[in-house]
């Protein structure tokens, strides 16, 4: 008995070799899960916005998330449970102060996206440790697939409504804050927007963002702003798309730096000037591309932008939004602000 058995888990052993690589030829040769591949934008309970991209790289399935803020970053890893269902998972190194000796460590903080698929919407949650590593948080989110980008606008041929002057230089009229529960550091002095979040000694205060209360498509905008050293800020197109207002003269060309669109679009030319001093924006936002006139000298030249940038409100890109602007980063202040419409 104890023979045929043996005899029995052989056979049941061999089986399973067998079963499991015809599913996984299978799965190869009818490309499992190929509906989920392309970028989505993604709507994060409480209110965020996030984005993902799912792709083939070199033969291997791989994806860039974006989760709410910071930048586009590559994912530790992704594969597909069954063509319906996808698993991403994104790893945070955090430094911490060891106890028992003068040294830090690294610990590495994973969090887990289980993802559904119907039709051209995901749904599904995020999951991972809470900031203070004392359980655990879950965000649901739903996300949509965006189209193509498509090729770039001719823009010698748009057409401009009138003009329109987002500040009066003498008050905050026509704009407020996105959250009317946070902090505002911004205040009008001699002509000029200032944002000035005070900080106290030991607690960080949060500042709120600024946004107009008027929403638009495609514009063209001009504006002037002043960055003291060291501070930063970020203009948003749409609510979505952040052009970087960052102290960043004499560093190397980064997605990071003055005129980028946020961990996206890279300047291919250094146009900012030092820290205190007064710098101009040309901005156009023409059918999901991008053009940045920095101080006279075109930086980005209609360069397409796929997704929303970190700390985005909106994430349908064909909806109209506000302008809005960073409010606790730094020091900035703005003047100027003339925003012409595109007539289509």
């Amino acid at each position: 008995m104890k023979r045929y058995f043996q005899i029995a888990l052989t056979v049941l052993f061999s089986l399973n070799i067998v079963a499991n690589t015809y599913s996984a030829e299978l799965y190869s040769t009818q490309e499992i899960g190929s509906d989920f591949m392309g970028m989505w934008t993604l709507d994060i309970d409480g209110g965020g916005v996030g984005w993902l991209h799912v792709h083939e790289d070199h033969g291997y399935l791989d994806a860039e998330l974006l989760w709410i803020g910071g930048s586009v970053l590559p994912v530790s890893h992704v594969y597909f449970k069954d063509e319906n269902n996808l698993v991403v998972t994104r790893t945070q190194p955090v430094e911490k102060e060891a106890k028992s000796a003068d040294m830090l460590r690294t610990h590495v903080k994973t969090f887990r996206l289980d993802i559904t698929r119907v039709n051209d919407q995901i749904f599904g949650y995020m999951t991972g440790p809470n900031h203070d590593d004392k359980g655990e948080n879950i965000s649901s989110f739903v996300g949509r697939r965006l189209p193509p980008v498509g090729k770039a606008p001719d823009l010698s041929k748009l057409k401009y409504g009138k003009a329109i002057e987002l500040f009066n230089g003498k008050n905050l009229e026509g704009w407020r804050m996105v959250n009317p529960d946070s902090k505002n550091g911004f205040k009008v002095v001699n002509g000029v927007m200032v944002n000035d979040p005070v900080q106290e000694d030991g607690h960080h205060v949060y500042y709120g963002n600024l946004r107009t209360n008027q929403t638009f498509e495609d514009f063209n905008l001009k504006l002037e702003v002043n960055v003291p050293s060291g501070n930063n800020s970020g203009i948003y197109l749409k609510g979505m798309y952040e052009v970087q207002v960052f102290d960043s003269y004499g560093k190397e060309l980064d997605s990071h730096n003055m005129g980028a669109v946020y961990s996206r679009i890279k300047p291919v030319v250094n146009a900012e000037k030092p820290g205190g001093e007064w710098q101009s924006f040309d901005i156009t936002l023409c059918e999901r591309h991008v053009t940045v006139i920095l101080n006279g000298k075109k930086i980005i030249d209609n360069q397409p932008v796929f997704g929303p940038t970190g700390g985005a409100i909106i994430s349908d890109v064909f909806a109209a939004g506000p302008i809005y602007l960073q409010g606790d980063h730094g020091n900035v202040s703005y003047r100027n602000f003339e925003l012409s419409p595109i007539i289509k």
